[in-house]
């Protein structure tokens, strides 16, 4: 084609200065089954009371309206459904994605807001969970009579190189204090601080301030951990002792709850330890916690006392991986009408003990019936359920609701972010339970 031949041709060229008028209505943006429309559904149905009980902004006074935390709820149950576990992120599908776009209903949201909703209501949270579980065993979906449990390692918002020892703990601190006297000062003279606005000035001693009372924080978690490793020593070889393989307790300054775990790929991280138990009949979840011990060992009872108390049911069977095994544990649950089902450690020496379900003579009667029960191939076929249950649920919130690696700093805040996942979980799999 030849250059005239070019300029005779009619194109459509954009032309982005050109004005135009469009009527745009919220709720043509998602179809009549879209998910979003359903989970807000759900939303409306549970009773979020709580969540307005810090509301001050009411008629009669002044002051700018609050969002509605009904609106801040289905935000973030949609977005650990899609697996988004940011403040930032979400802030940002709220003006590019039409489904948060809709739920949003043109209300405008910062990741500020959408950051502290998410863990500034942890007590109002927990009771929306229990809710949740209530309606379910009301209709008699979730029965706790046999629920399996597994903790998961979740990497922590904190770095490697930010755990410290006591010694540099101390020069930190030391220096923290000094920054924050040092920087009231310049803030308090107006010639030191004549380029600097308010906003600035609060913002820089808000830094300082937050920084000394982590350092703080993480020197205050040693105590508990020096008394630990010394208890740990006692079981160490003096050789071993000697040779300095017993290092001392270290402290993230970032997040002084998070501790530096083994993890499934077999490195050593920051991380927290989620617990969830669910209903293996059901599959639902029914406990969450979160701690920052590195092992399972006495998790197992508190989690029992935190389904029955969610559930006013009674757990008869209780199914665990060997990390939660200690004969005093199998003892106490059986004291408490509850049959435990983890596996036995394997004899060192197969030739004097014989097999691990054999009962050993020092056994009492209710370790003896563990080893039975554990042996038997009805046992055995009870057992694999845990795997099949509680395993692939902790797999499908690390993977798909937003819990593979979290954003914020505290076993507290670590918890509000189980407890989204857990919950989006719930809703997903019995949404048309609650409709109902």
């Amino acid at each position: 084609m030849d250059e005239q031949q070019y300029k005779d041709v009619r194109l459509r060229r954009p032309n982005r200065g050109q004005m135009r008028m469009e009527t745009v209505s919220p709720d043509g943006l998602i179809g009549d089954d879209h998910p979003a429309r359903t989970l807000w559904s759900v939303a409306e149905t549970l009773d979020l009371s709580a969540f307005y009980t810090s509301i001050r902004s009411v008629k009669g006074k002044a002051g700018r309206d609050a969002t509605d935390p009904r609106l801040l709820v289905a935000l973030w149950l949609y977005a650990a459904t899609r697996g988004v576990g940011s403040a930032r992120q979400l802030a940002r599908f709220c003006q590019e994605s039409d489904p948060y776009k809709w739920l949003c209903g043109g209300v405008s949201l910062n990741h500020h807001t959408l950051s502290d909703f998410r863990v500034s209501h942890a007590d109002a949270l927990d009771k929306l969970f229990t809710q949740v579980l209530a309606k379910l065993c009301e209709q008699g979906l979730v029965k706790v009579y046999r629920i399996s449990q597994d903790g998961t390692r979740v990497r922590a918002c904190a770095g490697t190189k930010t755990f410290r020892r006591r010694e540099r703990l101390d020069i930190l601190l030391g220096q923290a204090k000094s920054h924050v006297a040092a920087l009231r000062k310049q803030i308090d003279d107006p010639a030191a601080s004549a380029g600097l606005s308010s906003k600035q000035k609060a913002a820089r001693e808000r830094a300082a301030r937050e920084r000394q009372k982590r350092i703080e924080a993480a020197m205050a978690e040693l105590p508990e951990l020096e008394a630990r490793q010394a208890k740990r020593a006692k079981t160490v070889s003096k050789k071993d002792r000697e040779a300095g393989k017993i290092r001392k307790p270290r402290v993230s300054t970032t997040d002084p709850d998070a501790r530096v775990m083994k993890m499934p790929d077999g490195g050593f991280r920051p991380a927290v330890n989620v617990q969830l138990a669910c209903d293996t009949q059901s599959r639902a979840i029914v406990g969450v916690d979160v701690t920052n011990r590195g092992v399972d060992t006495d998790q197992d009872e508190p989690m029992r006392q935190q389904v029955e108390e969610r559930t006013g049911q009674k757990v008869h069977e209780h199914l665990v991986d060997g990390g939660y095994l200690r004969l005093a544990n199998v003892e106490k649950a059986e004291a408490d009408e509850v049959a435990m089902y983890a596996p036995p450690k394997p004899p060192r020496n197969k030739k004097l003990r014989g097999t691990e379900y054999e009962p050993r003579p020092e056994d009492s009667e209710a370790i003896r019936r563990w080893r039975e029960r554990m042996g038997s191939e009805e046992g055995q076929e009870i057992y694999r359920q845990r795997c099949s249950t509680v395993e692939t649920v902790n797999g499908d919130l690390k993977t798909h609701r937003g819990l593979g690696q979290l954003t914020v700093r505290g076993l507290g805040k670590a918890r509000c972010v189980a407890l989204w996942s857990a919950l989006a979980y719930n809703l997903m799999h019995f949404t048309e339970a609650l409709l109902a």
